[in-house]
């Protein structure tokens, strides 16, 4: 980046670190953290959605409906995150591909079940072979949310769940006794005052999210735990521009250091929306914001 770094064997010290900092790995190293904030950020409201749905789901009065919501979040939370991650990616890839191939290639005669092998036709491939390299990344980090959300959605629907449960019953009771639907009784009284009793669940599933982003690698995105591994191994002089020993201590240190100050700064976020949550509210907090102003 800097003119001084075209030739890095002359160079020590802060010249030397600075020219390191900046080269294209490392340049790849800083991407990933907007990388990790942008799933974040899709996967957050994503998986809320898909919890709010099976939540609403699980609580319906048409016994179809509530069994499958509740046998996605049972199925969903039952089994271990590495191996949904694992397994789940290669069914939801394969699964498109397969509908893609039923509509594109009609006239194929071959198995697309091969022994270990799942081939389509290469017009039904996701991505196609053709595309660019910013394509087959975009159609990768789509999968990692999707599975994120679908993940966290299962234990984002349990805490909804509890927290619908939680809203007391005398107020649904009112609200039908001055004639309101039971769909005006859900909007306007139920989705209200349930955030409050979710909070706190919401809030322990967002730290887990944070702490879950390192599973990007499992579903070939490269994040900053792959990126700090591949920096802070030895790099040998026959190798790299820039030989060094093992430093992958320093890289997780910064991790460390990253996630530590993210958790907290989501720490004092929640802490603020809770309190706003409760405001006026029938609760806890709500009362020891009613003695605090008294």
């Amino acid at each position: 980046m800097f003119s001084y770094c075209t030739d890095p064997s002359t160079l020590d010290g802060l010249a030397w670190l600075s020219c390191y900092l900046t080269t294209g790995k490392h340049m790849a190293l800083y991407w990933s953290f907007g990388t990790v904030l942008a799933l974040l950020a899709i996967t957050a409201p994503t998986a809320l959605a898909f919890g709010f749905v099976g939540a609403s789901a699980a609580r319906s009065h048409i016994p179809p409906v509530r069994w499958l919501g509740q046998v996605y979040i049972a199925l969903v939370r039952g089994v271990p995150d590495i191996a949904f991650f694992l397994f789940f990616v290669i069914a939801l890839d394969q699964g498109f591909e397969w509908m893609r191939h039923q509509v594109l290639c009609p006239d194929w005669d071959q198995p697309i079940r091969q022994g270990n092998d799942f081939l389509v036709c290469p017009q039904a491939k996701l991505p196609l072979g053709t595309a660019p390299q910013w394509v087959h990344e975009t159609y990768g980090f789509f999968l990692a949310v999707l599975t994120f959300a679908i993940v966290f959605g299962a234990f984002a629907a349990n805490v909804l769940f509890g927290a619908m449960r939680a809203v007391p019953r005398a107020q649904l009771e009112t609200g039908e006794a001055y004639g309101m639907t039971r769909r005006q009784v859900h909007w306007r009284i139920l989705v209200p005052q349930m955030w409050v009793y979710a909070l706190p669940g919401l809030s322990n599933l967002w730290m887990v999210l944070i702490k879950a982003t390192p599973l990007l690698f499992l579903l070939g995105v490269e994040d900053i735990v792959y990126w700090a591994r591949e920096l802070g191994g030895t790099q040998l002089a026959r190798f790299s521009d820039y030989p060094h020993g093992d430093w992958r201590v320093w890289y997780f240190l910064f991790l460390l250091v990253f996630y530590l100050g993210f958790t907290r700064v989501s720490e004092v976020v929640l802490e603020r929306l809770m309190q706003r949550l409760t405001l006026g509210q029938a609760t806890t907090g709500g009362e020891a914001q009613r003695r605090a102003g008294a």
